[in-house]
């Protein structure tokens, strides 16, 4: 169990773009799927899906970016359409998570949207524990139909995030974390 303590009190967030190769292999990625796949699912709906984005498939996104992005900013420098097809390829390896929630009769929709926050947390968590950085990314996109539905997410879909994996360039500084007596009660 030290082990695992150690694992997650040492997990970090790296910038995307300091994530470089080599990415994980093919059977990294199925164990980085399955470890994600292992949450919290009341009432087993599987309220939520990955899309893997590996390769020249980053670069193909990265087109669908740029085309959405052109379209709300039409007067955007070329340097600015150039940066926004890059999003998808700061690191070798990004899976979305994508929400599935939807009305259900006894599965509030609230539960379903947590355990798709799960599903992206224990990405990151098992990228970590096979020696990987990770960055767990929303942006503007994320939010955008247009890029939604080139990505093929259905009208009630939703990104709970993009999340960059590779290889950090080394260990990642700590950030100041809240004093456990500012963000924890007792109830009396």
């Amino acid at each position: 169990m030290s082990d695992t303590l150690e694992l997650l009190t040492t997990r970090r967030s790296f910038k995307a773009v300091e994530l470089s190769g080599p990415a994980p292999s093919a059977e990294e990625v199925e164990k980085l799927l399955t470890v994600a796949s292992r949450v919290p699912d009341h009432g087993k709906l599987t309220p939520w899906r990955f899309i893997v984005f590996e390769g020249d498939a980053r670069k193909t996104a990265g087109d669908v970016i740029a085309n959405a992005f052109r379209a709300k900013y039409p007067d955007a420098k070329p340097e600015h359409v150039e940066a926004e097809r890059q999003r998808l390829a700061r690191a070798p390896l990004v899976i979305a998570v994508v929400s599935r929630a939807a009305p259900h009769v006894k599965i509030p929709e609230w539960e379903q949207v947590l355990s798709a926050g799960a599903a992206a947390m224990n990405l990151v968590l098992a990228a970590h524990a096979l020696g990987y950085g990770a960055s767990w990314i929303t942006e503007w996109y994320a939010y955008d139909r247009a890029v939604l539905d080139a990505l093929g997410l259905a009208p009630h879909e939703r990104i709970a995030g993009f999340v960059h994996i590779g290889t950090p360039p080394g260990p990642p500084e700590d950030r100041p974390r809240p004093a456990l007596d500012e963000i924890a009660t007792r109830f009396q």
